[in-house]
């Protein structure tokens, strides 16, 4: 994404979109937390704070803004409801943060984690 002024250029990368976005995320009532966009095997794995960029996958098309967002939510919870606390949540964060219009947010429930000790 890039914005021109009268004083030079604004560069904001999809990488710094999917860090607000990630950040946003594990911030969100009932995520346990991200999950690669790319798990292989049917084997999801919760990444860690420092790689949630792995489970966000972002596009920026005519200074639109589209987020999906690969989670693992805890189970027990209602899994529509924290979807839906999740679109909002980072469509604010990173409209507000940024100034870019976020066309659409997409959440992918990878898994559900279960309490070892239930």
């Amino acid at each position: 994404m890039t914005e021109e002024t009268f004083l030079g250029r604004i560069e904001i990368s999809p990488t710094a979109i999917a860090s607000l976005a990630g950040q946003a995320v594990l911030e969100c009532y009932g995520v346990v937390g991200m999950a690669n966009k790319n798990f292989s095997a049917g084997i999801v794995e919760v990444l860690s704070r420092g790689n949630v960029r792995k489970g966000v996958d972002v596009k920026v098309i005519e200074h639109q803004v589209y987020i999906d967002l690969y989670v693992v939510i805890q189970h027990g919870t209602r899994i529509s409801e924290v979807a839906h606390g999740i679109m909002n949540r980072v469509k604010f964060v990173v409209e507000k943060a940024l100034g870019l219009d976020v066309a659409q947010v997409n959440v992918h429930v990878q898994g559900l984690h279960i309490d070892e000790h239930s």
